[in-house]
């Protein structure tokens, strides 16, 4: 199935990062280029990196000038975790070109990728819970809430999983359709960022 190839891609790049925990350590993707799995392993590390990025500017500690530096990357990363995206959903329309959609398929909410997104942090969730559930130097009452909170994300990447296999058999069926659209990060560009361009006059 295809989530569950997904959710062990995750899994081990989520456990390659911690290996260093290092926001800086290069990704060393293990999968060949051009693959799917490729792109499920890149797309979880970008996550996993801008988790970790989300986890150091919320330190009250942190110097001003290096907390703008990191708000800069994650903007960066909020970049690249959307054409992730979409190289993934790319991946997806060439491997179902040839299907006729039927006369009355539907439309998504969302594309299959924007869904797998969702799966990727929902991975990162599950494993930081499972350390909190385990961390031996906060009292049982922090554990057990943990445990609970863990046994919830399971459920809910087994439902997401299911609803992403069901999404995926329904377009290679032709009852529902894939659209895709290029998203446009307008806070990134300085032709559309007020901000940006109002300096320029």
């Amino acid at each position: 199935m295809f989530t569950e190839n997904a959710n062990r891609i995750f899994a081990r790049a989520i456990e390659d990062y911690h290996r260093w925990d290092d926001v800086d350590h290069p990704e060393e993707n293990p999968f060949e280029a051009g693959t799917i799995d490729h792109l499920l392993y890149a797309k979880n590390w970008i996550d996993t990196v801008q988790w970790h990025l989300e986890d150091i500017i919320r330190d009250p500690q942190i110097d001003p000038v290096e907390a703008l530096k990191i708000k800069r990357r994650i903007d960066r990363s909020n970049q690249d975790r959307t054409d992730m995206v979409e190289y993934i959903d790319s991946y997806l329309l060439e491997k179902y070109r040839d299907v006729r959609p039927a006369a009355d398929a539907r439309l998504n909410t969302e594309t299959p990728a924007w869904a797998i997104d969702r799966l990727s942090i929902l991975a990162l969730k599950i494993y930081h819970m499972t350390v909190e559930a385990r961390r031996a130097d906060v009292d049982p009452a922090h554990r057990e809430a943990c445990a609970r909170k863990l046994e919830v994300l399971l459920t809910q990447q087994t439902d997401l999983s299911r609803a992403i296999e069901e999404l995926i058999e329904d377009i290679e069926a032709g009852r529902k359709y894939m659209k895709t659209y290029k998203q446009m990060k307008m806070y990134n560009d300085p032709a559309l960022n007020p901000v940006l361009y109002a300096r320029k006059k």
